[in-house]
């Protein structure tokens, strides 16, 4: 083949890799993502270096022009720094999961993420909407002996030195909530091998239950202990409920709902994702528990400052899945 038309049939595919690699081999990250080309998506790197290597390889064995060859062994020694370069450090792939990865993988699935906030979400403001106008009905969710035990944590006129809990150091209660919100995180995602149905049926029925929970207290007079306990700590542990929810959610549709894959490798697939985003859940529900422990449970704290801290922390946990990894460039 003339170098003429060997050049002219591969120009196109060159130009894109050399911009590509241009925007990959920046310093500053934000540039790269504005400067990103849809032209020449990050998977299909490998393949391009491996085609402009044999390229490089036929160009010197038919002997074109040592101008052709210099611009083919550039692109690929630039691509052998992409390629080949070192793995980051370990405790920096895990900042860079909870910083950037685990955002980015919670917005990619973002349709069964909000189907998850509405199945729970609905049934928790439903159930205090109804308990506001029909009270009595809170005996259909709770007996009485669960009735009387958030009656006594949550009871203004009580001698409770700490909300929402009757005893226990801090350090035990630490371990206990941790126990007890992983729980509930593994069983909402866990319970979508059932063709998604136990992901539904238990965000639902755990929107109704704190729903009832709320809506109960706030209508016999013990709202206020009850919303100062759970302001800081709600932000991260109902978030992580829903994404929990969301995870099995994706388990369903890959049983459900292949498409052109085979079921086998849908749920492989979905297997993955849901993994990753149970460990960022998992991070999520230790962090809440370590604030309902050591700083929910406080007595003393004025509601006004209790309620800024929650505003802030939901503030933060909502701008961290909006933005968080908006400035990378490489695939998930």
């Amino acid at each position: 083949m003339k170098q003429e038309l060997f050049q002219a049939r591969h120009e196109a595919e060159w130009a894109a890799f050399g911009a590509w690699l241009e925007q990959r081999l920046r310093p500053n990250a934000k540039t790269r993502a504005a400067e990103a080309s849809d032209a020449f998506p990050d998977s299909q790197f490998p393949a391009a270096y491996r085609r402009v290597c044999q390229q490089l390889a036929l160009a010197e064995r038919r002997g074109y022009s040592a101008q052709l060859v210099r611009r083919l062994r550039d692109l690929v020694e630039r691509g052998h720094l992409v390629f080949y370069r070192p793995r980051p450090p370990r405790w920096r792939r895990v900042v860079d999961f909870f910083a950037a990865d685990f955002p980015r993988l919670v917005r990619s699935q973002r349709k069964v993420m909000y189907a998850a906030a509405l199945l729970f979400w609905l049934p928790l403001i439903g159930a205090m909407v109804l308990l506001h106008y029909r009270p009595e009905l809170i005996h259909s969710i709770f007996d009485p002996a669960q009735l009387a035990s958030f009656e006594n944590m949550y009871d203004p006129s009580g001698s409770n030195q700490k909300l929402g809990r009757e005893s226990g150091s801090d350090l035990m209660m630490f371990g206990f909530y941790i126990m007890n919100n992983v729980s509930i995180g593994f069983r909402t995602f866990a319970s979508g091998l059932v063709a998604g149905v136990g992901s539904v049926f238990v965000l639902i029925m755990n929107g109704v239950i704190i729903g009832g929970v709320a809506g109960h207290l706030n209508e016999i007079g013990y709202g206020d202990p009850f919303w100062r306990f759970v302001a800081g700590h709600s932000g991260p542990e109902l978030t992580a409920v829903v994404i929990s929810g969301g995870a099995g959610l994706q388990i369903g549709m890959a049983l459900i709902a292949p498409g052109r894959r085979s079921r086998a490798r849908a749920l492989i697939e979905a297997g993955s994702i849901g993994a990753k985003l149970v460990l960022g859940v998992f991070a999520m529900l230790v962090f809440a528990a370590f604030i309902e422990a050591y700083w929910s449970s406080i007595a003393w704290m004025p509601r006004a400052v209790k309620f800024s801290v929650g505003a802030v922390i939901w503030l933060a946990i909502l701008l961290w899945l909006w933005r968080g990894g908006r400035d990378r460039t490489d695939p998930l």
